[in-house]
């Protein structure tokens, strides 16, 4: 990918991103921060989770 190739695209998303409206820009990063995982699993993966179920299943049982 050439440079030229590469400023041709970066305009073409800015020009994009300026031509949808503000309410729309706002509802669309609304629903990818709504879509996301939360932040521990994000961080480190499942370890933390698998150590909430096994807490929370000896908290169960006891």
């Amino acid at each position: 990918m050439s440079s030229n190739d590469y400023v041709k695209f970066v305009t073409e998303q800015f020009v994009k991103y300026i031509d949808t409206a503000k309410e729309e820009r706002q509802n669309i990063k609304m629903q990818r921060k709504l879509e996301q995982e939360p932040m521990l699993t994000r961080m480190f993966g499942l370890l933390p989770l698998s150590v909430m179920l096994l807490l929370k299943r000896r908290k169960k049982s006891s």
